[in-house]
């Protein structure tokens, strides 16, 4: 069978010594692509001819000594929610199976700008906001370490892709959690960064507040590599925030001896997760102490007054977005996808009005948090990824993404493997930064991958 890919810095470093070419990492993705496939229903669309054609023309232009940067000639791939010219984007929604951009997101052009080989888009949870049970035009993305389990979602495509060694970097979007579970589900790096950070435009929106797009990676350090390519200020995304760009490398392996880290445990505990991941937390919180980290227990705000916030505003924005077609086409649309974007219709102006005035309150109150801490652990699900069947597939979900608190404020938050469940499937942790405080947060999660191997294991192959 095809082997993984290699992680983005291990292709890179191959490229720089000439041990490994461009074309032959992109066949070498398809061959693992086209191996894996038939199980984990990863992609939507595979733009194999366009990637063979651009890894020849990386190839070509390293060869005659004009490589633009450390990730020219390495293959991605895009949620399909994210705009590629002449590519369809579907959203993973029968609404639109026609849809063919016109024109590149900006994550697109940035990537595509540091000479990156786009290799096909990947599968979602519909609009990003629907069920991983509904019956669709497209297959859901299957976990790697079991099928049978739930990938996480929305970014379900994007964290399998990874996982499987498919591709060492795939974009996703995250409104309530949707890069760090499928990370933390598959068992890799999610990343959302700062509301503001990256841009969105070009990429399907699902709530304009709550929206941010980051991502998933195999490893901390490839992690950083493509944040250093996706970061800037964008005048034509209402939301991008025009603050400079950090260095996420240069300080990655500084360590954590000397910071002060605060262990949101009783969030945990608040929030109902099992005891595996409850261990799993407490173990990674003991790891950073080792490594010189001071770690005191902090208190956040109350997980209920988070929910409040973000699925108010949420549920309103979206139904903005949707509600032309919701009405002139409600049969295009799965049953999960319809009745969650539906239940918008009933939030008053009101209800809005007050939702947001608590996210600014929420948002004061974390930020208060950095001015005794440098970053905030905190468990990112309930525990590791449950069967498929088990997914809560109702319009308002018995338990709600703990992830979400963080797209409430804003704050960059980061999970990475962790450990293992009894029956085999991955924990995680989320590590939490200041706003734009990327390479803080990057900083520590090296400390931790490092420190461990949990980032090591691969799943099984079929």
């Amino acid at each position: 069978m095809a082997a993984p890919v290699p992680s983005l810095a291990e292709a890179s470093a191959g490229i720089a010594a000439g041990t490994l070419s461009p074309v032959a990492l992109t066949e070498a993705a398809l061959a693992r692509i086209a191996a894996q496939e038939p199980r984990l229903n990863a992609f939507i669309t595979l733009t194999a001819e366009r990637a063979r054609a651009a890894a020849a023309k990386a190839e070509a232009e390293i060869n005659a000594g004009r490589r633009i940067g450390p990730l020219h000639g390495i293959p991605y791939a895009l949620k399909d929610i994210y705009d590629v010219a002449g590519v369809r984007t579907t959203a993973h929604s029968r609404v639109l199976l026609d849809n063919i951009a016109t024109a590149d997101s900006d994550a697109t052009e940035r990537l595509e700008a540091a000479g990156m080989v786009l290799l096909g888009k990947l599968a979602t949870h519909e609009f990003a906001r629907g069920g991983v049970n509904d019956a669709l035009a497209f297959p859901r993305a299957k976990n790697p370490w079991n099928p049978a389990h739930f990938a996480g979602g929305s970014s379900s495509g994007s964290g399998v892709a990874v996982a499987s060694g498919m591709v060492a970097l795939a974009m996703g979007s995250d409104t309530g959690g949707s890069i760090r579970l499928p990370a933390a589900f598959s068992g890799c790096v999610g990343l959302k960064p700062t509301y503001g950070r990256l841009s969105r435009r070009g990429v399907v929106p699902l709530s304009f507040g709550l929206d941010h797009t980051g991502p998933l990676t195999r490893t901390v350090e490839d992690c950083a590599m493509a944040m250093q390519a996706l970061s800037g200020f964008d005048p034509r995304d209402p939301g991008s925030a025009d603050q400079p760009v950090g260095d996420y490398l240069t300080g990655l392996r500084s360590g954590v001896a000397g910071m002060r880290l605060g262990y949101a445990r009783a969030y945990g505990v608040e929030a109902g997760i099992d005891a595996e991941a409850q261990a799993a937390m407490d173990a990674a919180a003991q790891t950073l102490a080792q490594q010189g980290a001071e770690i005191v227990e902090i208190t956040l705000p109350a997980l209920r007054r988070f929910e409040a916030a973000c699925w108010t505003i949420l549920h309103a924005e979206s139904f903005a977005i949707h509600q032309q077609d919701l009405r002139h086409r409600p049969e295009a649309y799965g049953r999960v996808t319809f009745e969650r974007i539906v239940l918008g219709a009933f939030v008053t102006g009101p209800q809005y009005v007050q939702a947001q005035r608590l996210r600014h309150q929420l948002t004061a109150e974390v930020d208060a948090q950095f001015s005794q801490v440098d970053g905030i652990l905190c468990a990112p699900a309930h525990g590791a990824a449950p069967a498929a069947v088990d997914v809560d597939d109702g319009p308002w979900r018995r338990a709600q993404p703990i992830t979400a608190a963080f797209n409430v404020t804003g704050h960059p938050a980061l999970c990475l493997p962790a450990g293992f469940a009894a029956n085999g499937m991955p924990l995680s942790l989320q590590i939490v930064g200041r706003s734009f405080g990327e390479a803080e947060v990057l900083r520590i999660a090296q400390a931790f991958e490092q420190a461990t191997e949990w980032h090591k294991a691969r799943p099984p192959e079929a």
